[in-house]
């Protein structure tokens, strides 16, 4: 063995010839080299040279490289389009296969590809056909097919002897395919049109016998459009298609705004459009992706949740929609090896009854089951939520890039602007020559007697036409246009006819100079065109944004939305524990403590709410932060809890006064808010629906003021307002005029000297309306027998001190008012006593009438109770309360919950929000 590894020479007829680095051929060749020598024909015209080994196959693969990337795996960024792309739309384009002629065989179409423009397998050139012609793949199909080719089940095209195609699909076809035939003549419009009008430069095919375009003048960026994918050698690229419309309006922007942002481009065309649709989970991969060229795009398939079974009440899961790219008939066969697998739970049956009309893909669900939790699971463990992974690379002035979304739609812009102004020269060109015409014939029909007289007397053509170019001062394509008119053509009519059009091919002329001197006007017109294809050929938006993690199943996904408490101490403590952790006691015992505290530190709040709810937290500064409950972590009851700065951005000296937990957002429902000097607002709910984590304004404060309740209610309800000195107001809060967030709100209460507000409840349209009802009828007989009756109808207001007093009183006492009065008093307290609580009770009645509902108070220290309304006795507004809690060593009351209870069990469900002091 020698030492290039070569025991001997190889030699291959037309090939590079390797011999050994020490033969006396190669005397002086450096060890490692080879020989290359061309042994074609005569040995007399071989030649041979020394080169590296290494350097002769880092120039062979790079030339290879090269060649897959340019001319087979990487479209053009200009036109969006491969070489085989390209070629396949010229042909069809030569063949005449406009979307107004009948479809050939795609055999036909084939043969004329490969035998003019692409010398590759037949097999290459029809795949690439069958794939611009299916809706599932494109979003703006190019050429119309008739026969099979391929379904989203990822069944095989026929064979292109069975096939027929032509450009794009015609305005008049059958229902089930309307979406697609809506895009009559786009491959026309958007990408032949003015093709012969040396809009892009035309070079030599395979064998030099032919020209082919180098590139198509579209008229959008179809890149983006329909976007594109392929493997090179070394690198590959994935783009999604995107919305007509969408894109044309960012195109429109920069056109506008050479300095746009990437967000505000954002703002037009938010993210990619497949064809399949689905819903597009998050935006942060769309916009590293926009940014950099590179991210990942998760998709969901379209789900809805039917009862399936009335009887049994059984549901099942609706997939109408798939990721892109997802091969249905392997999601279902994945489905089913799940279930059999017992991999998957709560499924019983699974079928796909998908037609022309669309996708349906059954998933039933057995008895019990919870469809959101199978869900879950179906988007964890199937192709029913994938990822797209976006490579945006293209080819851009002759080599592979990847570029971000401004870039590719200014590289499309700057090769518009080409076309246009190719366009444009190229039609100047020709009407200038015109003109030169016309102007000569105009010369000759103004002087045809003389003109006929100098031909007359012509021995030859040749002679006429010099005559008249030295008669006349014509040039010679003038002298030969006016021996070319016939005699028809010499009346006055036709003579006016060639001075208009002299005088519109001025004004052509003067346009088209205009155009070419201003780059403004080329983009105005590159903008019009694109306007044009926009209002003709856009459709709505298939696939749905949604604002979510990027898809990811949260902890959410996995977590029973079941009832939890929630201890908020005044240092910012938050401990999250099971709702059985507090038993059921009796009116006046000492209670049960909530845990451990910090030093110096007390109870601020305590309330009960659901795992999946959001949490608005409000500060006393007018700040909102939001963030789930099952965030808080959960601990034991003799735990301290974690501090709110981990889980919340609060800024130096914020503390949180008020809690609301919401399920869902409903654009007819209000939070109510109220300050410790007593200004009340009323916002809608929705303004909080999405929240920085650094949180937003919730209400603007006047100094030495801060915000303390804040609840949840609707027009329809009405509010209690108390004072700790026991006044009362109730209005309706429909009579509160909503305000925006950056406000501060009116004057709920005039509140006496020293006297601050305690406490807000509010009063639902149920319960509302019922004690407008009976109010007459209460005050029709003696109060004495109404309040000192134990089963008198509620509903009533329940007031708590700080002492552990409290005490019942009918709802029906207090009259509604309007806001800035002093109020009704509502309750009477033993000296150094006040307010600390107010709620509106009798929501949920027992058999005999009486309240179903439970209060959990808690003190200071810490310490919990929690007791029975029913315990607690009905008395009249002027007259004191009962004993409730004993606070010998508890500090006073600290915050109250009002709670339902079940006749089973003692396990509770919420009906109100924690009130703080």
């Amino acid at each position: 063995m020698t030492a290039c590894g070569f025991s001997r020479p190889l030699t291959v007829p037309g090939r590079l010839t390797a011999v050994s680095s020490k033969g006396s051929a190669t005397e002086g060749l450096e060890e490692g080299g080879i020989i290359a020598t061309n042994t074609d024909g005569d040995a007399r015209h071989g030649r041979i040279f020394p080169t590296e080994l290494h350097k002769e196959a880092t120039e062979a693969y790079m030339s290879y490289a090269m060649s897959v990337l340019l001319g087979r795996a990487l479209p053009d960024v200009r036109d969006g389009l491969k070489p085989v792309h390209r070629r396949i739309l010229y042909a069809l384009h030569e063949l005449g296969l406009s979307s107004r002629k009948p479809h050939k065989k795609c055999a036909r179409v084939v043969g004329e590809v490969l035998g003019k423009f692409h010398p590759h397998g037949d097999n290459a050139v029809y795949d690439s056909l069958v794939r611009m012609a299916q809706d599932f793949s494109l979003r703006c199909p190019l050429v119309s097919g008739h026969g099979n080719f391929g379904s989203v089940d990822g069944d095989n095209p026929a064979a292109m002897r069975y096939t027929e195609c032509r450009l794009e699909y015609h305005k008049n076809r059958e229902v089930f395919i309307l979406l697609a035939s809506l895009f009559q003549a786009l491959a026309e419009t958007m990408l032949l049109s003015d093709l012969d009008q040396d809009t892009v430069d035309f070079v030599p095919n395979f064998d030099s016998s032919l020209k082919e375009p180098s590139l198509l003048p579209a008229r959008i960026p179809n890149l983006l459009l329909n976007g594109s994918s392929g493997i090179a050698v070394g690198m590959a690229t994935n783009i999604p298609p995107h919305n007509l419309g969408e894109l044309v309006d960012a195109l429109c922007v920069l056109i506008h705004n050479p300095d746009a942002t990437l967000q505000e481009l954002m703002e037009y065309m938010p993210g990619p459009d497949f064809p399949t649709g689905g819903i597009i989970m998050g935006n942060l991969g769309i916009l590293e992706a926009y940014r950099t060229g590179k991210g990942r795009v998760i998709v969901r398939g379209k789900t809805e949740i039917e009862l399936s079974n009335s009887r049994t009440k059984s549901a099942a899961i609706i997939v109408k929609e798939i990721p892109y790219q997802t091969n249905k008939a392997s999601l279902v066969m994945k489905i089913a090896e799940l279930i059999q697998n017992k991999t998957l739970e709560g499924i019983s049956d699974i079928r796909d009854e998908s037609d022309r009309s669309g996708m349906r893909i059954v998933i039933e669900l057995k008895r019990g089951s919870d469809p959101a939790i199978v869900l879950n699971n179906l988007y964890r463990l199937t192709a029913l939520q994938s990822g797209f992974s976006c490579n945006m690379v293209g080819i851009l002035d002759g080599q592979p890039k990847q570029m971000g979304l401004k870039e590719m739609l200014q590289a499309f812009l700057d090769f518009r602007c080409s076309v246009v102004e190719r366009r444009a020269k190229f039609k100047l060109a020709h009407a200038r020559d015109r003109y030169h015409i016309v102007e000569g014939i105009i010369v000759g029909l103004n002087n045809i007697d003389d003109v006929i007289g100098v031909i007359r007397k012509a021995s030859s053509n040749s002679m006429a036409s010099a005559d008249l170019r030295k008669r006349f001062n014509l040039s010679e394509k003038q002298a030969e246009a006016i021996l070319d008119i016939h005699l028809r053509r010499l009346t006055s009519l036709e003579k006016s006819k060639f001075i208009n059009e002299g005088k519109t091919l001025t004004e052509q002329i003067s346009h088209l100079e205009e155009l070419l001197s201003s780059r403004r006007q080329i983009l105005q017109l590159i903008e019009q065109e694109a306007t044009e294809i926009k209002n003709k050929f856009d459709t709505p938006r298939r696939s749905t944004l949604e604002d979510a993690n990027d898809g990811m199943l949260d902890e959410i996904d996995v977590i029973p939305n079941e009832e939890m408490l929630l201890a908020i101490s005044e240092k910012g403590y938050v401990k999250r524990m099971k709702p059985d952790t507090f038993n059921l006691q009796n009116r006046g015992t000492i209670g049960k403590s909530v845990g451990k505290l910090r030093v110096n530190d007390t109870m601020s709040d305590f309330l009960v709410c659901r795992a999946h709810d959001h949490l608005l937290y409000f500060s006393d500064k007018g700040i909102v932060y939001s963030a789930r409950a099952y965030k808080i972590p959960e601990c034991s009851r003799a735990a301290a809890g974690t501090p709110l700065i981990q889980i919340l951005s609060l800024s130096d000296g914020e503390r949180i006064t008020s809690i609301v937990p919401v399920s869902e957002f409903a654009e007819d429902q209000y939070l109510l808010m109220l300050t410790a000097n007593g200004y009340i607002k009323k916002a809608s709910l929705m303004y909080f629906s999405s929240i920085r984590q650094s949180g937003i304004i919730a209400l603007q404060l006047v100094p030495g003021d801060e915000l303390k309740w804040v609840r949840h209610c609707t027009n329809r309800d009405a509010v209690a307002m108390a004072s700790q000195n026991g006044m009362v107001i109730l209005s309706s809060c429909a009579t509160i005029r909503a305000l925006g967030r950056n406000t501060r709100g009116g004057i709920a209460m005039r509140l006496r000297k020293g006297d601050r507000m305690a406490c807000v409840d509010i009063i639902p349209a149920a319960t509302h309306d019922e004690s407008e009802n009976v109010s007459e009828a209460h005050h029709s007989q003696s109060s004495m027998i109404i309040l000192n009756s134990k089963k008198a109808d509620g509903p009533w207001l329940l007031f708590v001190s700080e002492n552990g007093v409290g005490k019942r009183v009918p709802l029906s006492e207090f009259r509604e008012s309007r806001l800035n009065r002093v109020g009704l008093i509502g309750c009477k307290f033993y000296s150094e006593d006040r307010l600390a609580a107010v709620f509106v009770v009798g929501f949920t009645t027992a058999d005999d009438g009486e309240s179903d509902e439970q209060i959990v108070l808690v003190s200071q220290s810490g310490t919990v109770n929690r007791i029975k309304v029913r315990d607690i006795p009905i008395k009249k507004r002027f007259a004191r309360g009962v004993i409730l809690m004993r606070l010998e060593h508890a500090g006073k009351i600290q915050s109250a919950s009002l709670i339902s209870a079940s006749e089973e069990t003692e396990e509770e469900e919420v009906e109100a929000a924690a009130v703080v002091v």
